[in-house]
């Protein structure tokens, strides 16, 4: 791990990109807007960046469905377009810490997260995908003699991408890798927060040996940009990650067009249940910390509800103090910082409203709660944690993306299980108990896409990513994560 003065200086010799990519070429946007993209530790511009529209959403996708049509991607073999992405995975790698520091400076997440944890697994995303779409075979229907049923998989066309502002690169590759190793054609829109790192991922595909139009970025706005995307004839599949709210307009754009396919990962109010019986009462408030402070709480599956069995609520919380204090505000270049800074000032203010509201409805505070400033700069907010909150409570109902855990009481089971499933969210939830059969009993009844059982936010490329509810649909990572972007074709052949 480089020194914070090593970061300091590798951030002042990263010239970002900040135009529109589309038909393997950056551009201005068609309009010439722009708007500013802030490092949110320092309150700085890092670069002004093309602001898109329906202008250049229709370039986009004219060169996206050129080459799609070409087959110059879409009908070349598995193994090759595996050898390609190969190739982009291991410039990722070559890159990885001006990649590192460009979401570093672009969301103000920590370098050390984003060393350990953003970049290995984007990198990861590519390869494993890429090794296994040579192994995703079609299949042959149990048929008569005199008959043969083939059923294959195909890609789907042009797929549209809309990624959020919280993990930049990461999410990205969720979307990128299966979507281009099925032989589609991607137009990405990221988050105007944070849309710098795959511009340059975009330039590194193309210097891999993704053909032009093949991967196109488009910086701009939800309601130009993203809404277009959604509307768009041309466009066959909508990914997105991002809000319950933006998600179900989103489905409503594609049935006011061409019915494409949106798939959604929307949204979490992940709950934390410890029983009685938890084996290690430190692990247990340790990963609760890490899973609502780190990335600033800024994470889907943070397990922002924590239900504590009443027979241990007190010895749990005086650990969980503990393991908080070790989360404070710092320059997110420095290694040793584990909370970065909120992405902007609408969040830090969205943030101090849900705190705001905890208290006016009777919860307490037992720590954090106020705006914190590093060197008198920054969108930084304390760790906070609030007790004597109740389920009916806002602040326990609606997702705040941010370092607030509220702490909640139960006495027995089912009334932990009722309270978890007491919420419109259903992406990840994290059960802590030594009783397996009970482990197995709660992961079942819990109404979410993933459980962990004795940790939180375990997983790898092999294991899918998604919820249920309002949580969203679909599944990023896995084998499972392929099928989003293809159609099933069959072929009915008499002998």
């Amino acid at each position: 791990m480089k020194t914070k003065a090593e970061w300091q200086t590798l951030s002042q010799q990263i010239t970002f990109r900040n135009q529109a990519y589309i038909g393997g070429r950056f551009q201005p946007a068609v309009s010439g807007e722009t708007f500013a993209s802030v490092n949110p530790a320092t309150e700085q511009t890092l670069a002004d960046v093309a602001s898109c529209d329906q202008a250049d959403v229709d370039l986009a996708v004219a060169f996206a469905r050129k080459a799609f049509e070409s087959g110059v991607w879409s009908t070349k073999s598995p193994k090759e377009r595996k050898e390609v992405l190969l190739r982009l995975a291991d410039l990722m790698d070559q890159h990885r810490d001006e990649l590192a520091v460009t979401d570093t400076l672009d969301m103000g997440k920590s370098i050390s997260e984003m060393v350990n944890i953003d970049l290995p697994d984007s990198i990861d995303c590519f390869r494993w995908t890429a090794e296994s779409i040579d192994k995703v075979y079609g299949e042959i229907a149990p048929t008569g003699g005199d008959t043969l049923g083939l059923i294959s998989h195909e890609p789907v066309g042009v797929v549209a991408a809309i990624t959020p502002w919280n993990y930049p690169l990461m999410m990205a590759t969720w979307k990128l890798a299966p979507a281009l190793a099925a032989g589609n054609s991607v137009i990405l829109k990221p988050s105007e927060k944070s849309p710098l790192s795959v511009l340059r991922l975009a330039e590194l595909a193309t210097e891999a040996g993704i053909p032009d139009g093949v991967l196109n970025v488009l910086p701009g706005y939800g309601h130009t940009a993203g809404k277009a995307l959604a509307l768009h004839h041309g466009v066959d599949v909508l990914a997105f990650t991002g809000s319950s709210r933006v998600g179900g307009m989103l489905m409503e754009y594609a049935g006011q067009s061409n019915l494409k396919k949106v798939w959604l990962e929307a949204g979490g109010k992940s709950p934390m249940v410890v029983f009685d019986d938890c084996g290690d009462i430190e692990k247990a408030a340790q990963t609760a910390a890490a899973s609502i402070f780190s990335n600033q709480g800024e994470i889907c599956i943070a397990c922002s509800r924590l239900y504590l069995q009443r027979s241990i609520k007190d010895q749990f919380l005086k650990a969980l103090m503990e393991a908080a204090s070790a989360y404070k505000g710092g320059d997110p270049l420095d290694p040793d910082t584990r909370m970065g800074a909120l992405v902007d000032k609408a969040q830090l203010d969205t943030v101090a409203r849900y705190i705001k509201s905890a208290m006016d409805d009777g919860a307490t505070v037992l720590t954090g709660g106020m705006p914190e400033y590093i060197e008198g700069k920054g969108f930084y907010v304390e760790p906070t944690i609030i007790d004597g909150a109740k389920n009916g409570m806002r602040f326990v109902q609606e997702e705040i993306f941010g370092p607030v855990l509220a702490v909640c009481e139960f006495d027995d089971e089912a009334e932990a299980i009722a309270l978890a499933n007491d919420n419109r969210y259903g992406l990840g939830a994290s059960v802590w108990t030594n009783n397996l059969s009970r482990a197995h009993r709660v992961s079942k009844q819990i109404q979410s896409g993933m459980v962990w059982v004795n940790g939180w936010g375990g997983g790898d490329s092999t294991m899918p990513f998604g919820g249920v509810k309002a949580s969203g649909n679909g599944r990023d990572k896995s084998l499972h994560s392929i099928e989003k972007y293809t159609d099933l074709k069959t072929v009915w052949i008499s002998l």
